[in-house]
């Protein structure tokens, strides 16, 4: 499988110097950014080309792996899907637009292309997807970030937001994903608090679910991103899990 990446900062690094193309069946093999020193620094360690134009590597990919932002998705998401090739977008929050969730649900139905989620800085997905049409009835999402996660200067405990997810992303496109993945997930637009404390040194996420099947409570305290305070390790490793995933004959889990 070759794959092209859109994106060339923390999270690209992390996957292109985790996977070997001799030992997985993936080859990373063309790198886009607006930054384009970024991109020929991430493909010199990796082997691959550094594209100018972003469409210049579609024609020799099977799949193109999303690392930028939200507004890259908006972007380039589409032409992606309308040369029928694969996608994994880890910026979620993009989707949670209705209408634009809509249109690539449709442009990929119409060119027999898929789109990838992954899980990114939480666990127990599959349990929210498992659940999700057999009487689920409350989702809710605590999230805790220190000051430098979120960008902010203080010095006291803080909640910066409490509201549905869908107001989340717009208030936080570059820091809440899992919010989108969630409700995503459940099909519903899950509740949501943000808060900035001063006292934790990682990205706490704490998962709730109720419903008929009974309840059930995720709490995933990762590591931020050396290169990138505002994102997980777990993030950029579930994308490698995922990629991992196409190759393999047995595959555990949703």
């Amino acid at each position: 499988m070759k794959v092209g990446i859109i994106g060339c900062g923390a999270i690209a690094n992390i996957i292109t110097s985790s996977i070997v193309p001799e030992e997985n069946g993936i080859d990373i093999a063309y790198f886009f950014d607006k930054d384009i020193e970024r991109a020929e620094n991430i493909a010199s360690l990796a082997g691959g080309v550094a594209v100018l134009n972003f469409e210049d590597m579609l024609d020799d990919v099977d799949l193109i792996l999303e690392c930028a932002a939200p507004v890259s998705v908006k972007e380039y998401a589409p032409i992606v899907l309308k040369h029928g090739i694969d996608m994994i977008v880890m910026s979620i929050g993009a989707l949670m637009d209705n209408d634009f969730f809509a249109e690539l649900e449709s442009l990929a139905r119409q060119h027999n292309a898929k789109i990838h989620l992954p899980s990114g800085a939480i666990v127990g997905l599959d349990g929210i997807k498992a659940v999700a049409k057999f009487g689920l009835k409350e989702v809710t999402l605590v999230t805790r970030k220190s000051p430098k996660s979120l960008g902010k200067d203080i010095d006291a405990e803080e909640v910066l937001f409490e509201g549905k997810a869908s107001e989340a992303v717009k208030e936080f496109p570059l820091n809440i994903n899992v919010a989108a993945t969630i409700s995503i997930a459940c099909k519903r637009d899950i509740d949501v608090k943000i808060i900035v404390d001063p006292n934790v040194n990682r990205n706490v996420h704490e998962i709730t679910a109720k419903g008929d099947f009974g309840e059930f409570k995720t709490r995933t305290e990762n590591f931020p991103c050396e290169a990138n305070p505002k994102t997980s390790m777990l993030a950029a490793l579930s994308a490698i899990r995922l990629l991992k995933s196409f190759n393999e004959t047995i595959c555990v889990g949703m």
